[in-house]
């Protein structure tokens, strides 16, 4: 046997199979069943329900503690072990009612329910024992049934050490225990951010999605006072004819509700973190999200929106048909009219005014394959490169930073890598909210394994709490800051030199340009004191593997590409690129800007990151796509915001939107809607009327990830693919198809089929996606680029050299450019703003349906206590915020996230909201809005208080209850406890 294998025996059986593997799942892959109730696969060990009981050289030994070597002998058939088996499950069952029949849990996943089964429980030993307590339905997404809870406390470890919420815990010494959160008994109000972790984890139905309930199973929908009734039938059954012939029918239920249940993989479509799951539908009806071990990015982890934010898909707002304006209002039209209308419009605009003309917006929730069919109508069809997605507005400074730098727009590596390092600095980046399942890898790396944490920036979220230094940073002077802790590498030690003098260019040009960077000068501009900036160079230059997190906090500002060049720069001194669990991170938002970025929906670049500008790339291109190099364009077109302008202006006549929120997500709102107004011609291809749709004269209805297929790429460049899991609404398409369509009545007839097949051509072309195909996606199978022809992965970027013709990095001198717009006399304080977990952007998907809403329906700004002290303002006043272009009126929040003179408000709220505030000055380099350079005023309002501008039963109220993990310690050293297989009096503790 080689050391990864191994051959053991259970039961007497020789059994061969991986070493160092749990004893469980080395046995459940062999088709053994030993039953088990807490133990779940991606959790510890709880050893919780003494159920797993074998016999292990001479002794009884919880099967779950166990893991395979080389002559492992157990069983679980001995007489002793069956028994304590047994006296396990009766246990659990004192604090369950098994009525599984008219249960909705009983779908095929139910731990509890399939234990009993294997088991074949003669009857029950300890009579069922009610709880002294309440359903609870506070939360409005699961359910928290105390009487079914089993306290097996795998939703505490979840929520402690997986998730690292820590909201949940059990008290086992109570008189009679339950779940907690955060020590109390509601769910609402406390700090549970309803990432349904512990739901996927329940082996029961204790906790369980509401959309489960009441219609999961044929018989779970009756009314209580029917079902109540049958239930007591059913127990009082078992004590005369005993478990099995119950057990035996609730079988037959099971599988009949398997077959109407259909189950079906796809990737979620909020951030960019690229969680995959399974969606179980009857019909129409979305029963829940299930994650899976097997998921690439996430494993069994999802958060709000991930796990409960589908309520849109079926909405009643949902667009089903095409649109057309006549005479001011829209009236309903064929498809092929809509479609003949769009290729008219567009052709005659072309001839006019030249392809130039027309400017394309790509869809960031769109799929892979529908962004490059943006790019190729535009660049094929109308010979113009007037392309780009909504990266414009928050990740292009990050990708410039990292292009100057090292030489690819994408993360260096992967979730794993930031696992792996030994500081994590996160730099402008709300990380808990906006990309939850990633700051949980963190905080369980943090918690359990000794990670460092360093946090920069002016807001204290939760991340910030939980650093172990924190930098609450004047807005708009982190290029400051990163820099000076490059200068204080170089004086200290701590630059790599051997990595410097092999791997990188221009170290003494930059080197020379940091002489202004003292940490005197910057702890005046950056309100950081000397001491802290010193402490957080030390922790940066003494850990051996640091990554660097940064997110809109830095990109929209009016020098955000400096600033992303500044923190590369740092890592590149440090030698922080090209080893496991170090490089930089930018947070992608949606969850296919990058992607969409990937496959050319951007003005400059082709698919896979090859410029127009390049005569040899453009030949390519051109010799792919059976046209000469002189029908591609060769100029650099306009991005999001010079299209805005030029519509303004005149020069811009059409515009054809995908997806995107384009009215509500620029800054300069009222200029937009002016621009937008002036186009000759306007289509908007959405699953909702949105802001921007009004503005159409062609409303084309596409549809949601769940109704097609195709593929996204996350933020660790990982390439996966999504299944269609319902058909599409009414009469609205896929997107992919709706441009195939279109491109037809343009003169290009594509005959794409299925996506599988614009993924085949784009990786015939693009370099880096040489070796991806459909076949290397399928099933939870995923592929990162650069991609070889032999479809091998690049996890980690630059072991082998950094993306530039010698291989070498280069560190880019910046200098110090303060922001554009800052506080002056009259506009006093600094508006930050920035998403919230609970919502998306500009809520088309959570606001539909009042689930997602409740948790906080109003727009509102923060105000720092002493600012609210000084200005006579308490919680729930009306203020308004005034800038130099408009304002809005919006209750108070007083919170100490936020400091002094900054203020924070979410974007998702309003019309306008935040960009009725906003002005266009943005990032020279890249065109990106300086969204978070807003100098305002505030004027305290006569209107009434609002009660609660942030209800009470938002997460942000709770108190959170750490702990190393579930207390199994004080159940087991509790009066009364007894090991199995002695009985107990007291079953419902124990």
């Amino acid at each position: 046997m080689s050391q990864n294998t191994c051959t053991i025996i259970y039961n007497g059986e020789h059994l061969s199979g991986e070493a160092d593997q749990p004893l469980i799942d080395f046995l459940q892959a062999r088709g053994k069943i030993l039953p088990h109730v807490c133990y779940h696969p991606s959790l510890a060990p709880l050893q919780s329900c003494d159920v797993c009981w074998v016999e292990y050289q001479g002794d009884l030994v919880r099967g779950c503690t166990l893991r395979t070597y080389e002559g492992l002998a157990i069983s679980s058939h001995q007489p002793e072990a069956k028994a304590a088996q047994e006296e396990g499950m009766d246990r659990l069952l004192a604090r369950h009612e098994l009525y599984c029949t008219l249960c909705e849990h009983n779908t095929g996943d139910c731990t509890l329910h399939n234990t009993v089964a294997d088991m074949h429980i003669p009857i029950q030993y300890y009579p069922y024992q009610r709880k002294p307590y309440q359903k609870d339905e506070s939360n409005p997404f699961y359910t928290y049934d105390p009487d079914q809870c089993i306290l097996c406390g795998r939703c505490v470890e979840a929520c402690q050490n997986v998730e690292v919420n820590e909201t949940l815990s059990i008290d086992y010494s109570a008189e009679h225990p339950r779940v907690l959160w955060d020590g109390g008994t509601e769910i609402a109000g406390s700090s549970c951010v309803s990432c349904g972790h512990c739901v996927t984890v329940c082996p029961c139905n204790a906790l369980l999605e509401k959309t489960m309930q009441p219609n999961a199973g044929p018989f779970t929908a009756m009314p209580e006072d029917l079902k109540r009734p049958m239930i007591d039938l059913v127990k009082s059954l078992e004590n005369t004819i005993g478990a099995p012939p119950i057990t035996g029918v609730s079988l037959m239920d099971m599988a009949m509700r398997q077959k109407e249940i259909k189950k079906t993989k796809t990737v979620c479509t909020y951030c960019g973190v690229g969680c995959s799951f399974e969606m179980w539908t009857r019909d129409r009806h979305i029963l829940k999200v299930q994650p899976v071990a097997d998921a690439p990015a996430n494993g069994i982890s999802t958060c709000l929106k991930g796990k409960f934010g589908w309520d849109f898909v079926n909405s009643p707002q949902r667009l089903t048909t095409p649109l057309i304006r006549e005479n001011g209002r829209f009236r309903p039209a064929s498809w092929d009219e809509a479609l003949d209308t769009i290729a008219q419009r567009l052709k005659t605009i072309a001839a006019q005014h030249g392809g130039d003309s027309i400017g394309f917006i790509g869809s960031s929730k769109g799929s892979n394959e529908e962004a490059y069919l943006t790019q190729k109508i535009a660049r094929l069809i109308f010979g113009t490169n007037n392309v780009d997605n909504s990266s414009r507005y928050c990740q292009n400074p990050a990708t410039e930073g990292l292009f100057r730098t090292v030489g690819y727009g994408g993360d260096a590596g992967t979730i794993e890598d930031l696992q792996k390092a030994d500081l994590i600095v996160i730099v402008g980046s709300n990380l808990a909210e906006n990309h939850p399942v990633i700051a949980s890898r963190i905080k369980a790396a943090q918690k359990h394994h000794g990670q460092k944490l360093l946090v920069v920036d002016p807001r204290k979220h939760e991340m910030a709490e939980r650093a172990d230094l924190y930098l609450r940073i004047n807005p708009g002077s982190d290029s400051l800051w990163a820099s000076a802790m490059s200068r204080y590498m170089f004086e200290h030690g701590y630059a790599d030199e051997a990595f410097l003098t092999e791997k990188v260019n221009q170290t003494e040009e930059y080197r020379a340009s940091l002489a202004s960077f003292t940490l005197n000068s910057v702890s005046e501009q950056t309100g950081l004191e000397v001491e802290q900036l010193i402490r957080a160079a030390e922790m940066i230059g003494q850990a051996e593997r640091v990554c660097i997190l940064w997110a809109m906090g830095i990109t929209q500002h009016s020098h955000g590409a400096d600033t992303s060049t500044a923190l590369s720069n740092l890592l590149l001194v440090t030698g922080n690129y090209g080893r496991p669990g170090t490089g930089g991170y930018p947070m992608r938002g949606h969850n296919n800007v990058q992607g969409a970025s990937d496959f050319g929906c951007l003005s400059n670049i082709y698919p896979g990151y090859e410029k127009v500008t390049d005569a040899a790339v453009r030949e390519k291109w051109a010799h792919a796509w059976g046209v000469t190099p002189e029908a591609l364009s060769d100029r650099v077109g306009s991005d999001n915001y010079l299209m805005i302008q030029h519509a303004h202006e005149g020069a811009l006549k059409a515009m054809y939107i995908i997806g995107e929120e384009t009215a509500f997500s620029d800054a300069d709102a009222s200029k937009v809607h002016e621009a937008f107004s002036k186009l000759e011609f306007m289509v908007v291809q959405d699953i909702f009327m949105s802001r921007t749709a009004a503005f159409a004269d062609v409303v084309l209805p596409g549809c949601p990830s769940v109704e097609k297929e195709g593929s996204y790429v996350n933020t660790e460049r990982r390439i996966q693919r999504f299944y269609e899991v319902m058909p599409p609404l009414g009469d609205s398409r896929p997107d992919w198809r709706i441009l195939s369509d279109l491109a037809a009545r343009l003169g290009h007839r594509w005959h794409y089929t299925h996506p599988g097949e614009i993924m085949a051509e784009a990786a015939r072309i693009a370099d880096i996606f040489a070796g991806v195909s459909y076949q290397h996606l399928s099933g939870w199978q995923s592929q990162i680029w650069p991609v070889k022809p032999d479809g091998s992965s690049t996890p980690l970027l630059y072991t082998d050299g950094f993306k530039f013709p010698d291989g070498k990095a280069v560190l880019y001198p910046i200098t110090w450019q303060p922001p554009q717009e800052a506080p002056d006399d009259e506009y006093d304080l600094w508006l930050n703003n920035g998403r919230m977990l609970e919502h998306f952007q500009s809520t088309n998907q959570t606001g539909r349906g009042d689930r997602m809403f409740s948790l906080s329906p109003n727009g509102f700004v923060e105000v720092s206590p002493q600012l609210a002290q000084a200005r006579q303002i308490q919680q729930g006043d009306w203020v308004s915020i005034e800038s130099r272009r408009g304002a809005i009126e919006v209750p108070v929040v007083v919170s100490d996230r936020v400091a002094g003179n900054v203020l924070f408000m979410p974007i998702h709220h309003g019309k306008p909201g935040v960009n009725g505030l906003t002005g266009d000055h943005h990032d020279p380099d890249v065109n990106t809005p300086a969204y978070k350079e807003i100098a305002v005023k505030m004027v305290k309002l006569a209107h009434p208080a609002l009660a609660e501008p942030l209800p009470q039963q938002n997460f942000r109220h709770g108190s959170r209850t750490p702990l190393p993990g579930l207390p199994i310690d004080i159940k087991w050293q509790q009066e009364g406890y007894t090991l199995p297989p002695l009985h107990t009096q007291h079953p419902e503790k124990f």
